[in-house]
């Protein structure tokens, strides 16, 4: 026994990407950090997502089918139940003038696709780090 506690409640993500590959990744990843991954395919089922599981943090793809990204920032950020939830755009734009735009629009972080883990790991750990302990280290 290592004299721990026991972890009460695995942090939760919600990852919001179009492409299933991506998404899977995603996955994988926050797994591998001792989250709950929520997965989402399009800006509507994101939002409802958040809305039904209030999730510690949203990792939001921008260019999507429906509602793109920037929409869905607006709206989570519209919603009084949900608009504390940090939202890092992990997206194909990779201009610095999508960059200021995202961050403008209310995104904590940036991060260009395709994205190193290590980069991805640090954004997560940094917005999630204060009430939420992740497992495992890299």
């Amino acid at each position: 026994m290592s004299g721990q506690p026991p972890v009460d409640k695995r942090p939760v993500v919600l990852a919001v990407d179009d492409n299933q590959d991506n998404l899977e990744l995603l996955t994988q990843i926050l797994d591998l950090l001792g989250c709950e991954c929520v997965g989402a395919v399009d800006g509507y089922a994101a939002i409802s997502a958040a809305v039904d599981r209030h999730p510690d943090l949203i990792v939001l793809d921008i260019c999507l089918p429906d509602i793109d990204g920037m929409e869905v920032v607006k709206r989570v950020q519209e919603n009084p139940d949900i608009r504390h939830i940090p939202i890092v755009a992990v997206t194909a734009l990779a201009k610095a003038e999508d960059r200021a735009r995202i961050l403008q629009a209310g995104c904590v972080e940036y991060l260009s696709k395709p994205f190193n883990i290590k980069d991805l790991e640090t954004v997560i750990r940094q917005h999630l780090n204060s009430s939420q302990k992740l497992l495992i280290e890299f």
